[in-house]
């Protein structure tokens, strides 16, 4: 899952079509050039016609080529804006979100608020033989069910090697926040055989998007069952859970996705610090770089046993005030940040085993100067005779006023590395470019996109951005 991954098959194929044109062209301009030469006496006895249907042969094969081409980039999900130019978003194009390439200079929604009277009373219609079910999250079959769901057809790489795998508990502290909702938990079923096939959920949240500050949702989990992809589901899932949330009074949402949609507000980039290179390298989430020994690699990526900066441990729950107080003005200078209330900062940030880690800096004085957090989400390795899953730390929220960036961070990959992680992982956003170089993190092979829906506003840099969603 890094950079530079073109094997010596790929190598070869790209050689062979930079030589084929050049033949093909030769070839075409001999028949062409024997033609004229000739003038037009052999059409008689049929050779010139003949090398004339060659010629249209070749073009009509030639269009057919560009135009699955074309049709392909239509069909794949746009990694890039310049592939987002060859798509042309039906759904998206009846949803209150910036046109792609609108030149945004206000900050404001899109759509006003409407009255409970203007919402669509009843949910929307599925497909036949599929049913809405609202899904209660406190029943453990629901919830292994919702586990089962998305662990077999959630996010996954380009090349099917890797696919989020998130844990139970972890779905329940992402999905029951303060103020969740149960109706929020939308799910779709087979009515023969009961079973889940979709979902999409939101979560309440307040943004300050620049200077304003605004109820949303966040929507996550958008998940649909390999098979039934062509039936549709998902713009109907997304217009449910829209409707669903527009009954309350929220009319906003945020959202992040690997993929162009309209239209991006900003583009974040994953790196990767590896902690277990060995096992990285086996399963091919990363690889031997140019001219390293595995020996040379694992002295690279070495950490020290312990933490070095005085007073950090651990977070505690009493920390909880002077730690909220903290991270909420330390987000004062980015442009989309959350608020956190005390009570969502202590469903956030409590250390649970195998689902967040916090750990704070306490000066001498019993001040809290400095913060650091990072959440486990693993991912299942595919096709892999002796690994079946990388154990992933996920850089969350982290506060730097008195130690350095690079200190903090390599006490925070140590503790990681000490808990069993086999990578880092961290978004540019917010400060973490301090860090992410200086500390080995390699840069990933995909952006993550943020979109804000029924909301435009200018475009944010990364570093400007400073909220994460799971």
């Amino acid at each position: 899952m890094e950079d530079n991954k073109m094997s010596q098959s790929e190598e070869f194929q790209k050689l062979n079509e930079e030589k084929n044109p050049k033949k093909k062209n030769k070839n075409k301009k001999k028949r062409i050039i024997g033609d004229g030469d000739n003038g037009g006496a052999q059409s008689a006895d049929g050779l010139a016609i003949s090398n004339l249907k060659d010629i249209q042969q070749n073009i009509s094969l030639k269009d057919l080529k560009t135009a699955m081409e074309v049709l392909n980039l239509q069909q794949k999900p746009a990694k890039t804006t310049e592939e987002a130019l060859h798509k042309s978003y039906q759904f998206w194009s009846t949803q209150p979100v910036p046109k792609m390439y609108e030149k945004v200079i206000t900050n404001e929604p899109i759509e006003p608020p409407k009255s409970t009277d203007e919402i669509r009373s009843e949910p929307y219609s599925l497909p036949e033989g599929f049913h809405w079910d609202t899904l209660n999250l406190n029943e453990p079959l629901v919830l292994k069910e919702l586990y089962t769901l998305l662990n077999e057809n959630y996010v996954e790489d380009d090349d099917c090697m890797f696919r989020f795998d998130y844990q139970t508990d972890f779905l329940k502290w992402a999905l029951q926040p303060p103020g969740w909702r149960m109706e929020w938990h939308c799910g779709v079923r087979v009515v023969k055989s009961g079973r889940l096939v979709g979902f999409i959920s939101a979560i309440p949240a307040t943004l300050r998007i620049y200077e304003k500050i605004q109820t949303v949702v966040e929507i996550n989990f958008l998940c649909v069952h390999k098979k039934l992809r062509a039936k549709r589901v998902a713009p109907v899932l997304i217009r449910e859970i829209t409707r669903r949330v527009n009954l309350t009074g929220i009319f906003q949402g945020v959202y992040t996705a690997g993929i162009v949609l309209p239209t991006p507000i900003a583009t974040c980039r994953y790196w990767h610090r590896s902690l277990n290179p060995k096992k990285l390298i086996d399963v091919k989430f990363s690889h031997l770089s140019r001219n390293m020994t595995m020996q040379r690699t694992l002295k690279l990526f070495k950490l020290p046993d312990t933490p070095k900066t005085s007073g950090f441990r651990k977070m505690e729950v009493k920390d909880s005030d002077k730690v909220v107080k903290l991270l909420n003005d330390y987000l004062q200078k980015f442009d989309l940040v959350p608020i956190f209330s005390e009570e969502e900062f202590k469903h956030w940030f409590t250390p649970q085993a195998g689902i967040i880690d916090s750990y704070v800096v306490e000066g001498s004085d019993g001040s809290i100067t400095d913060f650091v957090s990072y959440y486990t989400l693993p991912s299942t390795v595919v096709y892999h005779p002796v690994h079946k899953t990388i154990k992933a730390a996920y850089s969350f929220y982290n506060v730097s006023t008195k130690t350095p960036w690079v200190e903090l961070m390599l006490d925070a990959l140590i503790t990681a590395k000490n808990s069993g992680f086999d990578v880092f992982n961290a978004l540019d956003l917010m400060e973490n470019k301090e860090f992410l170089e200086p500390l080995k993190f390699g840069i990933g092979d995909g952006n993550l996109q943020y979109y804000l829906y029924n909301w435009r506003c200018p475009s944010i840099t990364s570093n400007k951005i400073g909220l994460v969603l799971q």
